[in-house]
Order: structure tokens, then C-alpha cells, then sequence
């Protein structure tokens, strides 16, 4: 499904970004592992390093996207398919506690990361017969968790950026979309949702069920592949009049 393209994957290192990586690497494609942690050489490692690549990035630093993308460029010789993925927890507090600091952070990485990505992705993608951008959003940014203001402006904020570009950049056959997954697997979930059931005084798994898994029509966590798969959609063949659209992966707990 990937065969001969190349994605940009940020966030790459762990959970859904490293499960994207591996999707791409398994359809016959190269994968560009960006994030910050060291763990993205063990990664590229694993999935074969003639079809994965480890670039250091910081998605808030304009200079190390604008490199990381002109390495991915130089290695596989274009760039086909951006994932948006990187993104921090932020701060689960009541507004009136939330640290202006992370406030700024969380914003930073989470939007403006996308946006820089996108920016010095743009010319690259205009140039590929398959361009595609798959913003990485969240069904928080739609039915917000309370004392999570900054991740839901975030996310929500994602949405806006995706329906707007999508007419910008669908004259030269780019599609833009962003999908919003719900409860998944990862690390970030597990701190989340802890911060959470301190803040309520039950366990990681009343919170869970309390806040989100009661509300689905499908009572079950989603998998890091299961949002792998809905960006192999996007970026192939089958997907290519599907743009503007935010798609939501979440046992049914959100409908529009």
C-alpha cells in the first residue's frame, strides 16, 4: 500500500507513530522517524534502515523541521506522505492552575509543530503523485475531558488547520485530513487517565470507564494499528477523494 512512497512520521519513537512507522515499512514504503527521544535509532534499526530513517526533530524548532525534511528529501529522493503525530499530554488541571508556560508548550508542539511540518513539507508534496497530509488529531478536541483545556485546543485547533488547507493545496492533488482517535493503547493514555483517577480519587480503570468507555458504543480500548491502518487508507489509492475530513476512531463515543 506504501509501495515506493515516503512518509514523514513525527512522534515516531513510541505508541501510534511508531506503529504508523512500521506500517509504512511493511507496505513497501520508507518511513522517516522523527521525534526527539533516542529511541528513534532503535526503531529505524528494527524496521531495516534502507527503508527507515532516525532524524532527530523538534517539532517546535523551526530549523530542525526545515532540516529534518531537507534529510528525508536527500535520502529518499522526495517525500510523498506527512503524518502529524507528535504531540504532549499537556497539563490535566483546572484552567485557573494551568502553568502559562505549559499552556505555550502545549501549543508549540501540538499546532504549531503541525503547522512548521506542513510549511516545509508543502513544496516537497506539491512535487509527488500521491501527496497526503494525515493530521493526528483527538476526540478530546471534540468532547473535551475536563481540566484538559490546552490538549483540546489543541486538537480542536487541528481540525481548523486540515479543512483549511485541504482547499489550499487539493489544486496540486495533495489530500489533508485528520483523524481523531479515542481511548488507545500507549503510554500517554496510562499517564493521562492516572492524572485523572488521582483527580477523582478511583482507579485508572473506573476513570477510563467513567469518562470515556461508558459512552461508546463499542466498550474497548483501540489499538496503535488500528490508527496505522486508517493512514495506510489515506495515503493510498482508495483514499484520494477523501480530504477535508476529520474521522473519528473511537468506539463510537463521538458522532460528528
Amino acid at each position: 500500500m506504501f509501495d515506493e512512497t515516503t512518509a514523514f512520521v513525527t512522534g515516531a519513537s513510541r505508541g501510534i507513530g511508531r506503529s504508523i512507522a512500521e506500517r509504512v515499512v511493511e507496505g513497501g514504503g520508507n518511513a522517516v522517524i522523527a521525534a526527539r527521544s533516542d529511541a528513534i535509532y532503535d526503531v529505524a534499526a528494527e524496521l531495516g534502515e534502507d527503508a527507515a530513517l532516525a532524524v532527530e526533530t523538534d517539532v517546535s524548532d523551526e530549523r530542525s523541521v526545515s532540516s529534518a525534511i531537507e534529510a528525508t528529501v536527500e535520502e529518499f529522493g522526495g517525500l510523498d506522505v506527512l503524518v502529524n503525530n507528535a504531540a504532549v499530554a499537556g497539563p490535566t488541571a483546572p484552567v485557573e492552575q494551568v502553568p502559562t508556560d505549559e499552556w505555550k508548550r502545549t501549543l508549540d508542539v501540538n499546532l504549531t509543530g503541525a503547522f512548521l511540518s506542513i510549511k516545509h513539507a508543502v513544496p516537497s508534496l506539491k512535487q509527488s503523485d500521491c501527496g497526503t497530509i494525515v493530521n493526528i488529531s483527538s476526540i478530546t478536541g471534540k468532547r473535551p475531558l475536563p481540566s484538559r483545556t490546552p490538549y483540546a485546543a489543541t486538537k480542536i485547533a487541528l481540525i481548523g488547520l486540515t479543512r483549511t488547507l485541504a482547499f489550499e493545496l487539493g489544486e496540486y492533488g495533495i489530500t489533508v485530513n485528520t483523524i481523531c482517535p479515542g481511548t488507545v493503547r500507549t503510554e500517554r493514555l496510562r499517564r493521562v487517565f492516572e492524572r485523572h483517577a488521582e483527580e477523582m480519587g478511583v482507579s485508572f480503570e473506573e476513570a477510563l470507564q467513567e469518562l470515556v468507555l461508558d459512552d461508546c458504543a463499542i466498550d474497548e480500548v483501540q489499538e496503535p494499528e488500528e490508527v496505522a491502518g486508517l493512514v495506510a487508507f489515506l495515503a493510498s489509492d482508495h483514499g484520494r477523494h477523501v480530504t477535508a475530513q476529520d474521522i473519528n476512531l473511537d468506539s463510537g463515543a463521538t458522532w460528528y
